[in-house]
């Protein structure tokens, strides 16, 4: 891995308001130490910082810090960035030798198309996007390539199915999975629409019924409308059953 050059100043003034208009002019605070090395306030121009840590090696690249006519072999950590712009507000340049093993954090890059996963509208879960390694400067991969080609649904690919380059070891457990084939996923909206449609489902039975009932209950109007009215039976003199008999009673009793 090539040494990036960066110019640094020494001699910083510290502190949050001094720091803040070192940040007006283009500089970024930074701090320089290890191996020995006194803690140095230092600066740096933020455009050659962000050229320096947006190469492919990105946050591992090596840099060869010079400050008062020295160069220091470092690498950038524990950046502190601007929540809204992202740009780095601080940073801390740790000295490191070619020949020390040191731990980092490289990128986990997945390659390929997943067409059996594709194919049964599966997902393609990644659940490890960086992988913790210990290895010398000069042998840290800029990134882990894991090939998806083959990848099924109900497949996980896990750390130790990973191939590392020489040199190159992780203390991850080995179990810990990388990507996996996810079945099919219900997704809120999904869920949504099928309780509308559930919902919409009653209404309409409801509805139906309702019709029914007022269908019913309309013929039944119907027949009871249509249907004859039967008048009374009369007697022999014209009068209905009980009537003559109430008027014989009434003279009877009247005899």
């Amino acid at each position: 891995m090539p040494e990036i050059p960066l110019m640094a100043q020494a001699g910083r003034p510290t502190g949050s308001r001094p720091s803040r208009r070192l940040r007006a002019t283009g500089k970024v605070p930074a701090v320089l130490y290890g191996h020995g090395v006194e803690s140095q306030a230092i600066a740096v121009d933020g455009r050659e910082l962000r050229a320096a840590l947006t190469t492919e090696a990105g946050l591992n690249a090596l840099l060869a810090v010079r400050v008062d006519g020295d160069t220091h072999l470092a690498m950038a950590r524990e950046l502190q960035r601007d929540p809204v712009r992202g740009s780095v507000r601080h940073v801390d340049l740790v000295i490191v030798r070619r020949d020390e093993v040191v731990t980092v954090d490289v990128p986990v890059t997945l390659v390929g198309e997943a067409q059996q996963v594709h194919q049964g509208d599966g997902v393609v879960d990644q659940q490890l996007h960086s992988l913790s390694v210990k290895a010398t400067p000069g042998r840290i991969p800029a990134h882990l390539d894991v090939d998806i080609g083959g990848l099924a649904i109900g497949d996980t690919i896990r750390v130790e199915d990973l191939r590392l380059p020489d040199g190159v070891v992780s203390e991850v457990d080995a179990e810990t999975a990388v990507v996996v084939g996810q079945p099919p996923q219900v997704s809120e909206a999904d869920l949504v629409t099928e309780a509308e449609a559930a919902v919409a489902a009653e209404a309409a039975v409801a509805a139906e019924a309702a019709v029914a009932a007022e269908a019913a209950a309309a013929g039944e109007g119907a027949e009871a409308a249509a249907a004859p009215v039967e008048a009374p039976a009369t007697t022999a003199g014209g009068a209905a059953p009980g009537s003559g008999g109430g008027a014989a009673d009434s003279e009877g009793s009247g005899g």
